[in-house]
């Protein structure tokens, strides 16, 4: 009966869990599609910049968010001890980290904008727009990254609520102010791609000073102060770059591998760089609850492994959660497909931009299918038990010598239609399924990590 009571609390956490992040992540890529959509009814050329510039949001949130998984493996265990001064030391390490590669990305994008554009496309008129985006952009990639640390920071310890309501709030000011600087409404000027990049960092602003108010003030269960931010040890870093490591190398070669594959579509017919703005978009709305899951599965398995969960429980949690992920792949790709035209229809697109985008998107919805199996299984049960330097092995194979290689061939030797290519872009997704089935059931990804 004990266990039957420990079992219904541990997936009630889950479900919890993860449809809120699922909410707050559905808000989040919200703001995306209003850019996108506003933007599109603007102009397409102006959408394509918007898309070229996603790239390199997307390394950013990539590295961002390896390296808050990275403290979350290692805070989660130390979670299910009720230990909360590791939790501190492995924050700071992890806030550091992400704020220095933000602060890169901002040098560069300062430094050389032009050249940073040409990587990702070589036609000229969107350069034009994407550089002006990037002109104003590139003062949120810090706000960015210590919001989404600091968010992590209180996902470790299932304080979940707070990024919804982050999410919420953002979202509406995003909206608010889209509509005005865009198109010149509400008494402001019309500012066009340029207005669109404002109203994302002004949300992105507030959106950070809303969750530093929490954790420094209204949180009750870490009890942060800022000093704690500069207290770690030689220890925790230690800690930190043996097990969380792999999980921030892995998502920033992950974010590079996303920012070629943009530049392997930004090379093709300037239809497809739209259709893959849009199709991305959808298909990043209809992922939600796969990462929200995956997010979810590493905090909770971390925190049974803490509190010296036998490991008998342990697998039967894993068995029960690869279940789990299959019916939320089901469901995600249904909807993926069933909201397609709905959204489509939002946009103001070329009949070639509509074509390539149901093209992209009938080939996600296979592909989503896949993502929301391996995702959680690799980055959320292996992960958080502690066997992170796999997930970095398991990736590199699959994008550096399987999948960017074939799809390089595909579009420059071959010749093969976009959608070809696209889908030789996808096939990882579904690839590593194999081999996430049988890590898990291996077992021999459960470890302790915590002192």
């Amino acid at each position: 009966m004990k266990r039957d009571f420990k079992d219904g609390a541990f997936y009630k956490a889950f479900f919890v869990m993860t449809f809120t992040m699922a909410l707050q992540n559905l808000i989040v890529f919200g703001v995306n599609l209003a850019d996108s959509v506003m933007m599109g009814a603007y102009s397409e050329t102006a959408l394509s910049g918007v898309g070229i510039c996603n790239n390199i949001q997307y390394f950013l949130m990539m590295a961002a968010t390896g390296t808050a998984s990275g403290m979350t493996v290692i805070a989660s265990q130390y979670w299910g001890k009720n230990e909360i001064k590791p939790i501190h030391r492995v924050s700071a390490v992890a806030m550091w980290v992400a704020i220095i590669f933000a602060a890169g990305i901002t040098i560069v994008s300062t430094a050389a904008p032009e050249w940073l554009i040409r990587l990702f496309t070589d036609k000229q008129a969107v350069i034009e727009q994407a550089v002006e985006y990037l002109d104003v952009i590139k003062y949120s990639y810090i706000v960015y990254a210590v919001s989404t640390i600091i968010l992590s920071i209180l996902r470790s310890v299932e304080t979940v609520k707070i990024g919804f309501y982050v999410s919420l709030s953002s979202f509406a000011i995003n909206i608010l102010l889209n509509y005005a600087l865009i198109y010149g409404r509400l008494g402001m000027p019309e500012m066009g791609i340029r207005g669109a990049a404002v109203a994302t960092l002004v949300s992105r602003v507030i959106e950070l000073v809303v969750v530093v108010i929490y954790l420094l003030f209204i949180d009750k269960k870490l009890r942060f102060r800022i000093r704690d931010l500069f207290i770690t040890d030689a220890e925790m870093i230690k800690d930190y770059f043996k097990t969380g490591a792999p999980l921030m190398f892995s998502s920033v070669s992950w974010g590079i591998a996303m920012s070629i594959q943009g530049a392997i579509i930004g090379r093709l017919v300037e239809s497809a760089i739209a259709a893959n703005s849009i199709a991305t978009t959808i298909f990043q709305i209809a992922t939600v609850i796969c990462y929200a899951s995956s997010n979810a599965a590493c905090v909770l398995i971390g925190k049974t492994i803490g509190e010296d969960g036998s490991i008998e429980l342990i697998k039967q949690r894993s068995r029960k959660l690869q279940l789990i992920f299959v019916c939320i792949g089901v469901c995600s790709s249904a909807i993926l497909l069933l909201c397609k035209t709905l959204i489509i229809d939002f946009y103001d697109a070329s009949p070639e931009t509509v074509m390539y985008t149901n093209q992209f998107i009938w080939v996600l919805s296979v592909s989503i299918i896949g993502t929301a199996y391996e995702a959680p299984s690799l980055c959320g049960i292996v992960s958080g038990g502690g066997a992170t330097s796999f997930v970095l092995k398991n990736d590199f194979i699959f994008m550096w010598l399987i999948v960017l290689p074939v799809s390089a061939l595909s579009a420059f030797v071959f010749k093969w239609p976009v959608v070809v290519t696209f889908a030789c872009l996808k096939a990882d997704q579904v690839l590593k399924c194999v081999v996430a089935f049988f890590k898990v059931r291996s077992y021999n990804w459960i470890k302790k990590i915590t002192r």
